[in-house]
């Protein structure tokens, strides 16, 4: 049986011991085409030949950048790695500039791309690249060479011996990929992640992670250029699960009817869309059917694991699984046994209302240097606690330091950040990676995050202000779809809150209120900001008094990634969000 030792031994792992028809499934004009297993490999080999043909040498660079997860992504993967080179994952949506420095940096010499959104970005910038040798699509794109030129140069095989050479001579902690991470703050840092690393990671995520083997399917949505996602479809593939590429964010209800996925990951933001779809839909219900909704919900907010409610709960539970939640199943595809959570802090009342739906949210926790798992929950052996990520993996040393942060050691902590030292020896000290996030590990041993270090801030009264555990509780509120918390330095704390605008005219209409049509007419409306001063009122009970959000200013435009206000993961870009909005700023604390 192969050794998993090398990010490219996984799918020959697969063969072995699964080979299935089904391994990678992207739909194409209407149509899922399955790739299986030995073609995904005939294909990698493919590409290893043509690269090594277009002289591709050991620790060369090349890019991956795809607007959706699809197979081709995969098997560009796979033929890189196996000649030594390494892949430079990128995030489709970033700015030209951060393009030119992520390709510029890393010295990447080709480019392999999706589509002619990418590749307008690329050529503009192209010229300031002067490693990148050719641009290849897996669309057909006017103007842009196709990805099958080069996998009918790797076509003649009388240079697969060459391949074998050069797979032969890659150890596990030869670096594998460089992973950019899209920063909060300046410029993107290139994460050095060994095949070690990763694999590490992936088979002590293995243990964790309840999969049927050999018999089910996940759906991938989340971008696979992310550390999550890859490493998530290198498990899969290791437990010979069929991966399903869903089209986009939008056709993700479709496609989850049609592929009926076992397994997913997800964000928390995702969650929290999903969550309140079905939420307002049994808002629309009508007496004894809306009863019987909100009776279930209820009920769900309540759930604790293991049957700790006892006896007579768990029975009403059954029911309402049968009446209530069987139509969330259904909505989600009909066979969900499993989904897991990263990127951010999931709310608990989610965490409880699916796993009482029979759809059970997995949280964990890690980052881009940690490859990425830290923590994860696990049903099984009651290592699932809502509120925390669960406990450290079994490979991995973690440890509190005296100011609260998080460091871990181990097999999967990152090699350091490319042509970076200082930072690199600011992150990495005695061997322990600094996470930058404040935790503490409780009695049974469970991981909880409480927040940023970076993010947390001073009032000028010196009380600590933990802005994301406020951010996430406000955003429970239907009513608020993203809030930012200021106030480093000044009295009190405040915040910017771009309100949910779909949801404000629903609640508008069903109150017979005339509050605008567009979102400047609509922040500007009393009403509005009365209301949402009644959420914010309410939910600053759960704070202490220093901690309360005293003032606030809605904001007109919506939070994007497109917009520069959220990175890639949909992470607040503070630093933009407060320049952005320095006149809001000026307006509360120039008033106090």
């Amino acid at each position: 049986m192969t050794d998993v030792t090398r990010l490219f031994d996984f799918p020959y792992y697969q063969l072995e011991k699964y080979n299935l028809p089904d391994a990678l499934v992207t739909k194409y004009n209407g149509e899922w085409i399955k790739t299986s297993t030995q073609e995904y490999l005939d294909k990698a080999n493919t590409l290893s030949r043509a690269l090594l043909r277009m002289g591709i040498q050991k620790n060369d660079k090349i890019a991956i950048i795809s607007s959706n997860n699809r197979t081709e992504w995969n098997i560009t993967d796979i033929g890189v790695l196996q000649t030594g080179a390494q892949t430079v994952p990128v995030y489709p949506t970033i700015s030209e500039e951060d393009y030119q420095y992520i390709l510029g940096h890393s010295e990447a010499q080709y480019c392999f791309i999706s589509d002619s959104e990418v590749f307008n970005k690329i050529n503009a910038i192209r010229h300031n690249v002067p490693s990148l040798k050719e641009i290849y699509s897996y669309n057909v794109i006017d103007g842009c060479k196709n990805w099958t030129e080069v996998l009918e140069l790797g076509k003649d095989e009388s240079n697969q011996q060459e391949v074998e050479n050069r797979k032969n001579s890659i150890v596990t902690t030869d670096l594998a990929t460089l992973i950019y991470t899209s920063g909060t703050t300046g410029r993107p840092k290139g994460v050095m992640l060994s095949h070690q690393n990763i694999v590490s990671n992936v088979l002590a995520s293995s243990v964790r992670v309840p999969l049927r083997a050999g018999s089910t399917r996940g759906l991938s949505f989340l971008p696979v250029c992310h550390i999550f996602e890859r490493m998530i479809l290198y498990l899969y593939q290791y437990y010979g699960i069929s991966i399903y590429f869903a089209e986009s964010i939008d056709k993700m209800s479709d496609n989850l009817k049609e592929v009926k996925p076992h397994v997913m990951t997800a964000v928390p933001r995702l969650l929290e869309k999903v969550y309140d779809k079905i939420y307002a839909k049994g808002a629309d219900l009508s007496g004894i059917k809306k009863k019987l909704f909100f009776w279930a919900i209820d009920l769900g907010l309540h759930y604790k694991p293991y049957g700790e409610n006892g006896w007579w709960y768990e029975k009403k539970l059954s029911i309402a699984r049968k009446l209530i939640f069987s139509k969330w199943q259904e909505g989600l595809g009909g066979q969900l046994e499993l989904m897991v959570s990263g990127s951010a802090a999931l709310q608990p009342r989610l965490t409880r209302v699916f796993a009482a739906a029979g759809i059970p949210i997995m949280e964990g926790y890690g980052l881009t240097e940690t490859s990425p798992v830290i923590a994860v929950n696990d049903q099984r052996n009651r290592g699932f606690k809502i509120g925390t990520v669960g406990k450290p993996l079994d490979n991995l040393e973690v440890k509190i330091a005296e100011d609260g942060e998080i460091l871990c050691k181990g097999p999967s902590i990152m090699m350091g950040y490319y042509k970076d030292d200082e930072k690199t020896a600011e992150a990495l000290q005695d061997g322990y990676f600094h996470t930058g996030d404040i935790g503490e590990i409780d009695s049974e041993g469970f991981l909880k995050i409480t927040d940023r270090k970076k993010e947390m801030f001073k009032t000028s009264g010196g009380k600590y202000i933990a802005p994301q555990s406020i951010e996430n509780t406000m955003k429970q509120s239907r009513f608020i779809e993203q809030i930012m918390v200021i106030g480093d330095g000044e009295k009190m704390p405040a915040a910017f809150i771009q309100p949910s605008f779909d949801f404000l005219k629903e609640w508008a209409s069903r109150k017979h209120l005339n509050i605008g049509t567009t979102n400047e007419e609509i922040v500007a409306n009393e009403q509005v900001i009365e209301r949402i001063k009644e959420e914010v009122d309410h939910i600053n009970k759960k704070f202490g008094h220093w901690e309360q959000i005293k003032k606030f200013e809605l904001t007109a435009n919506v939070w994007s990634i497109d917009g520069g206000e959220l990175t890639p993961t949909l992470k607040l870009k503070r630093k933009i969000i407060k320049e952005k909005y320095q006149n809001l700023y000026d307006k509360i604390y120039q008033n106090s």
